[in-house]
This record gives structure tokens, C-alpha cells and sequence, in this order.
């Protein structure tokens, strides 16, 4: 069947908006994308749908969530200012009081979340893997989940290998055309040296790609550089060897093997010059999360100067755990707004305009995932991922122009309809493949177990 999308505005991203635009889809494809006039002359027996004053953009991309950490969503609070005891409490909560059923339920209903903001793809990482790639099948989403690797301790790497290699083949066996496996060693101060190796090699025989939380926090660069503070004391106190390599943790990934897979770095806040170099000659890609890292009191990452460099740059939410929204035309915002208040240290750098800031949400965002061939963009032979934003709420008028008023008047409460491959999975308010309200149920049930 072939079906003619018409809106007010059409924001293809790879070339200029179209006003009174339209965009045809035919199976799982686009097959055309213009002026309404052309196109229903070109295909008038297409069955039309009229999404009258909306904006159709490609679907969004967060390029990073933990999605069967929706449960934690508040949980934390009282944590936030100490990054440590705010990971300790997560860990030991997910592990002890949730099991696989409400991981599942967990992932789901921030799988739903999203799609009632528009977002079509998710780079997802986690421990609990399978039932995000469950979850992404059941409500229709596109995505990469990256099974995480943990294991600090050296004397152990083949053996946290080994159960990498063990959960990466089941995970295979739910692998979808919309849903893939990926690899992530958690983090430099979760995964030995020697892990990362394995890791690297293993990813790169096996063609899967790799994401890796990198220069996050003041802790994990207190670790690098100088082997002290709560992480090392943490090693010590578990008799744990942790050699410092007395490095960047960019330059200690290079050294490891984990940039030979042009991974997606996800945070990226302490990196200088050189590791950016580093980043763009590895030819990695990266995902900024910047309310969650202002949230976690992490700082900013420097945004423009990745863009100078030329580097992949897509937006991620991370988990509600540390964001409680999963919202990526809100994460766009912020972005921008962000960057611009920097803007004062540094005024050899570009600011950041709406233009880049749904680039970053959307073709910049595919491009780090290395899904660029397939979505990001509205143009014909892509898959048909796309998305319907109202622009009909008080906040949106005045009304000028349509790139302004989606970044920085527009919400993921604004979305009408959010299509991926061709089948819409969101539309006027209700989820057309999973029912909510049992989802919704369950996660009252999963937050009073771990209230108690």
C-alpha cells in the first residue's frame, strides 16, 4: 500500500523545509518526499492522510538509554550528589529487587515513553539486554541494544569475557531487521584493560558495534590521571589491582583497542584537544547526554568543539534514573542552550542553531550509531522512520518559522504519530501495539517493591 503523509511543514534535514509538504511511503520505505501539489499528482491513487498544522521530521534517535532502569525513575534523588553512592544504590537495587518480568516491564514502558515523544530509534544499553531487545520488539521501536560487560578485576577477564560472549549469543537469537546486538564494556573504571581487549577483538570479528560510557565524571578522571578517589578506594578495599595508566580515558581506550571499533563514546565531558583529534581520527562516534550530566553534576560537554571536528554527534537521554524524561526534542534544547551559555569562554567557536541541534537528534544521530544508510533523514530509499509534531499549542504561538519553533517551543508532548518502518506504532494518544494500561499496572507493582 502506498500512503501520502501531508503537513503544514515537512523538515527533511538533508535539504531545505518544505512548506505544504508531503511524504510517501510505500511498504517500509520512502518512496518520495516534496510538495503536496507534486506528489498527489504523481500519486493520486496514494490513500492520504492530512496531519494539517504539524511539522513531519525524521524519527528521533537517542543515541543512549538504559531503558530497564525506567523503574528507577525518582529513585535516586537523595544520591545525585555523590556519583558513587548514586551507582551503588542503583546496582545493588537493580540486582537484588528486580527481577527479569520487571526488567522487561521496566524496559517497555520506557520503550513507550519514547515513542509518545517521537523517538524511533534507541542506542540501549544494559545488563538485562534481552528484555530491552524484547521490549523494543513488542512496541514496534528500531535500535541497538548493547549487552554490558562488567569486570574490574583483571584475574577475572576471561571469565567476565567468556559471559559476555555467552549473553551477546543469545541475544542473537532476538535480533530482528529493527532490532541488533551490540557489545559495551561498561566503563574504564568497571572493565580492566585486559577486558577491553577481548572485548575489542571480539567486536570486531564479530561485525558488532560497540558503545562505552567515556570521560563521564570528576571520579573516573581522578582514577585515570592519578589512581585515587572513590573508585580506586573502592578497588583497594575489595583487593582489587588497578594499575592508573596516568592517562586521558579517550587515550586509555586507544591504547586498549576500543577505538579500533569506531565505538559510540556516550558523555565525553573531560576530553581536551587532543583526545578530540583522537575521537575524529578513530573515526568514533558520540552521544551527549547534556541534562543528565548536568543533572549528576558532571559538567558540559564541549558540544562546538565537536562539531568543528567534525565528529558524529547524536543526543541521548541516558536513563530517567539520572534525566527523568526520555524526551529528545527537549534534550535538543538544552543542547543548544547549553553550548550557547559556554559560548562566552570561547568565542572562536560556532554557536549552535536549531539546525544543529535537530541534525544532532536525528542524521548526526544515525551517523554515530552507524546507521546513516538507513535513517535520519527523509529522503527516498530510506527506511520510514518519521514523525508527526503539532504545532498547534499556545506555546508555539506566535508562529515564524518551523525550525525554531520545533527546538526551542516544542516537546515530545507535542508528537501526534511516530511511524517507524512504514507502521505507525503511535498515534493520537495511544500505543497501537502493547497495551499500556497492564504495562502501567505493573509498574506501580515494581515501584512500591522497591519503595519497601
Amino acid at each position: 500500500m502506498t500512503i501520502l503523509y501531508r503537513s503544514r511543514w515537512v523538515l527533511p534535514v538533508a535539504s531545505a523545509p518544505i512548506c505544504d509538504g508531503a511524504l510517501v511511503v510505500s511498504g517500509e520505505q520512502i518512496a518520495a518526499v516534496g510538495k503536496y501539489a507534486d506528489l498527489i499528482e504523481s500519486y493520486p491513487e496514494a490513500q492520504t492522510h492530512d496531519l494539517g498544522n504539524a511539522a513531519i521530521i525524521p524519527g528521533l534517535i537517542n543515541a543512549h538509554s538504559h531503558l530497564e532502569l525506567t523503574a528507577m525513575r525518582g529513585f535516586l534523588e537523595a544520591e545525585e550528589s555523590d556519583f558513587f553512592a548514586w551507582l551503588k544504590k542503583l546496582t545493588m537495587a537493580r540486582l537484588e529487587r528486580m527481577t527479569a518480568a520487571d526488567l522487561y516491564v521496566s524496559a517497555a514502558w520506557g520503550a513507550c515513553e519514547a515513542a509518545r515523544a517521537g523517538v524511533t530509534c534507541v542506542g540501549d544499553a544494559g545488563d538485562a539486554a534481552e528484555q530491552s531487545m524484547k521490549a523494543l520488539g513488542a512496541t514496534g521501536l528500531r535500535g541497538i541494544v548493547y549487552q554490558e560487560s562488567f569486570g574490574p578485576d583483571a584475574r577475572l577477564a576471561r571469565e567476565n569475557f567468556e559471559k559476555l560472549k555467552t549473553k551477546v549469543a543469545q541475544l542473537r537469537e532476538w535480533e530482528t531487521p529493527l532490532v541488533r546486538a551490540g557489545v559495551s564494556p561498561h566503563a574504564p573504571y568497571t572493565v580492566c584493560a585486559a577486558q577491553l581487549e577481548m572485548i575489542s577483538d571480539f567486536a570486531l570479528a564479530e561485525k558488532l558495534p560497540v558503545m562505552m560510557h567515556t570521560a563521564e565524571s570528576e571520579s573516573e578522571e581522578l582514577l585515570l590521571r592519578e589512581g585515587r578517589g572513590p573508585f580506586a578506594s573502592s578497588f583497594a578495599k575489595r583487593g582489587i589491582e588497578w594499575p592508573a595508566p596516568h592517562c586521558s580515558t579517550v587515550q586509555h581506550l586507544a591504547r586498549h583497542g576500543i577505538l579500533r571499533t569506531r565505538p559510540l563514546l556516550t558523555h565525553c565531558i573531560n576530553v581536551d584537544d587532543a583526545d578530540i583529534q583522537t575521537i575524529k581520527e578513530s573515526e568514533a562516534g558520540i552521544a551527549h547526554c547534556p541534562k543528565s550530566n548536568a543533572k549528576l553534576g558532571h559538567g558540559r560537554a564541549p558540544w562546538a568543539k565537536f562539531l568543528v571536528a567534525g565528529i558524529p554527534v547524536g543526543l541521548g537521554s541516558d536513563s530517567v534514573a539520572s534525566n527523568n524524561t526520555c524526551d529528545i526534542l527537549e534534550e535538543a534544547r538544552f543542547a543548544v542552550l547549553f553550548a550557547r551559555g559556554g559560548a562566552a569562554a570561547n568565542r572562536e567557536l560556532p554557536i549552535p542553531n536549531a539546525s544543529d541541534a535537530l541534525k544532532a537528534a536525528t542524521l548526526a544521530g544515525a551517523r554515530a550509531m552507524g546507521l546513516a544508510t538507513e535513517i535520519g533523514t527523509l529522503e527516498a530509499g530510506r527506511q520510514a522512520d518519521f514523525v508527526a509534531v503539532s504545532f498547534d499549542g499556545i506555546q508555539q504561538r506566535p508562529f515564524y518559522e518551523p525550525l525554531g519553533t520545533l527546538v526551542f517551543a516544542s516537546s515530545g508532548h507535542d508528537v501526534i504519530m511516530t511511524v517507524v518502518a512504514g507502521r505507525v506504532v503511535f498515534r493520537d494518544g495511544h500505543m497501537t501495539m502493547v497495551d499500556e494500561e497492564q504495562l502501567r499496572a505493573r509498574m506501580d507493582e515494581i515501584a512500591e517493591k522497591l519503595r519497601s
